[in-house]
């Protein structure tokens, strides 16, 4: 059950091997316009800043994969939407070649595919107001 002070955002589980870097780039563009979404960023590996955990699985409406590979981990937890960017772990966090490759990713994306994105690669590093 969502908080009243959540809103009614869309609340989203960001997922990548260690949480640092694209998961957090993720959860940084999905936090803004165009999507506003609610999100966390966690990772699937040992070493990772924040893991995921059965409860952070459970506030999620969906989870959001940096790869292939973190998308079949969370499908085998969970039975919520679980989608796939397909971005490899080559990127430095909030680049501006990240930030395009996830907001290419997510036009592709059903679930986010409706949404326009009006970042441009320059405002990558621009912190969020």
């Amino acid at each position: 059950m969502k908080r009243k002070s959540e809103g009614d955002f869309r609340r989203v589980l960001c997922v990548c091997s260690a949480g640092i870097l694209r998961s957090a780039t993720i959860a940084w563009v999905l936090s803004n316009e165009p999507y506003r979404c609610n999100t966390r960023a966690v990772g699937l590996g040992d070493y990772a800043l924040i893991r995921v955990t059965p409860q952070l699985l459970q506030w999620a409406d969906e989870i959001v994969c940096a790869d292939k590979e973190q998308h079949d981990a969370i499908t085998r937890m969970t039975d919520k939407p679980v989608h796939c960017l397909h971005i490899p772990d080559q990127y430095d966090f909030r680049s501006p070649e990240l930030v395009s490759a996830i907001e290419t990713a997510l036009n592709l994306c059903d679930a986010f595919s409706s949404v326009q994105p009006r970042l441009e690669a320059n405002d990558a590093m621009r912190t969020p107001a």
